[in-house]
């Protein structure tokens, strides 16, 4: 009976254990990108395989990218798991795309002191889109919120406002005008809210979350996810890609270095894996690569410097133009471009210079780097003989009889045969090596 009893507590305890489940929490403050989809990709299937209650996504960010914008939304919609977004810390938003992803959201809250909206969708460098592929863009993406609030049960009208009038909202009007569900202080805060309300899902159906007290597991980034979060940041792809152009400079101008064609191909490619998932001008991309014709042309023409300014400015702009983003966090910083531009202007003249500078002079290796040495006839030349010259003995023809140990100079070489005169004839004549 003992055992019966002790047996049936276990299993009382074990399905007690087993029904409750942990908050997945992931945390984004970045920029939305390619590498913000794939963490929040990450934690819904996880939260869905651990069978949890809700995955909780603390959001700050400026906006970013639509395309992955439209990735996270459709994962959240399709989460098997209640999604929470949480724009949080106080002091933060959740703008343009983050305004998006948080009415996308089967339970929306912010923190006192946030705020979020201006969903407007605008061209590079924040300019208007104009014309009909304004309207076209602009209507799409007030389709796209519109189907998502609808189901949610909140304000269209308002949320719709966000996108084609750029309106933006504090935490209180948010919470006022039904564009998200809590304002909470914190995590806690929100979970005892959320207990006594229930959750209204993307299909229709409701649910009841009863997170207070709950386990939250916090998702760190992986290494992959580290490695291409950093490799996006707009001026970490500039720089390799301006590196990589210069080890590849520096390899062809110097063949069979080896080592700055390799960090060279590495750094290029890592650039244009980085480059890839960002919104890109190819014609920046251009520019770029023109600026090191300009500092070849410098060096070549010795224009003093103007060719190289002008490579220095169009890397420069080339810089600011790589990203086609609004988003300034998404766009190479001009103290970014200035401080890579200028030194690597300066390096590749100069090295250019050098290279220049090398095939101009005379070969000085080789048979050929005989031509104006001077030696001395070991046997007499009337007109052949033997010379001795670098250290070794050549047979040698001279252009007028020498007697044994005179001093001569080497004129040509012909085969493994020299064509030498008298040093004090090549001194009246000039250009050819002098003794020390």
């Amino acid at each position: 009976m003992r055992i019966r009893t002790f047996f049936a507590f276990l299993a009382i305890v074990c399905s007690g254990a087993i029904a409750r489940a942990d908050v997945l929490k992931i945390v984004i403050n970045n920029t939305i990108q390619a590498a913000t989809a794939e963490r929040i990709a990450r934690a819904v299937d996880q939260a869905a395989a651990r069978k949890d209650d809700a995955v909780l996504i603390e959001l700050s960010t400026p906006g970013g990218v639509m395309g992955d914008m439209r990735e996270i939304m459709e994962k959240i919609l399709a989460s098997p798991v209640p999604v929470i977004i949480y724009v949080t810390p106080s002091g933060s938003r959740a703008a343009s795309a983050g305004f998006f992803i948080l009415e996308s959201a089967d339970i929306a809250a912010m923190a006192p002191g946030t705020n979020t909206g201006a969903a407007h969708p605008v061209g590079p460098f924040g300019g208007d889109i104009k014309g009909t592929m304004a309207e076209k863009v602009e209507n799409d993406a007030a389709a796209l919120m519109r189907s998502v609030v609808s189901k949610r049960g909140r304000n269209v009208e308002i949320a719709e406002s966000a996108v084609r009038q750029s309106k933006s909202f504090t935490d209180n009007e948010a919470l006022s005008q039904k564009l998200i569900d809590y304002v909470a202080s914190s995590d806690e805060d929100l979970f005892r809210q959320i207990s006594a309300h229930p959750v209204k899902r993307f299909n229709g159906t409701s649910a009841s979350l009863n997170l207070v007290g709950a386990k939250e597991v916090t998702i760190e980034e992986t290494v992959k996810e580290k490695v291409l979060s950093f490799l996006m940041d707009p001026d970490i792809a500039f720089v390799l890609l301006a590196i990589g152009a210069l080890a590849l400079y520096t390899e062809f101008n110097h063949p069979g270095a080896v080592w700055p064609g390799t960090v060279g191909i590495v750094f290029i490619l890592l650039a244009v894996f980085a480059l890839h998932l960002l919104p890109i001008r190819f014609a920046a991309v251009v520019l770029i690569f023109a600026s090191f014709v300009l500092f070849a042309l410098d060096a070549k023409f010795g224009t003093h410097g103007v060719l190289a300014i002008g490579g220095i400015a169009t890397l420069v702009i080339g810089a600011l133009l790589l990203v086609d983003t609004p988003i300034p966090e998404m766009r190479v910083h001009l103290a970014t471009a200035l401080a890579v531009s200028i030194p690597l202007g300066g390096i590749t003249v100069f090295l250019m210079s050098v290279a220049l500078r090398a095939r101009r002079n005379k070969v000085v290796t080789g048979i050929e780097g005989l031509v104006g040495e001077i030696g001395v006839t070991q046997t007499a030349l009337s007109p052949g003989g033997k010379v001795f010259v670098h250290g070794e003995i050549w047979d040698a023809v001279s252009s007028a009889d020498l007697a044994a140990g005179e001093k001569v100079v080497v004129e040509q070489v012909a085969g493994f045969q020299l064509g030498v005169k008298p040093v004090s004839v090549a001194t009246r004549t000039g250009g050819e090596k002098t003794l020390a």
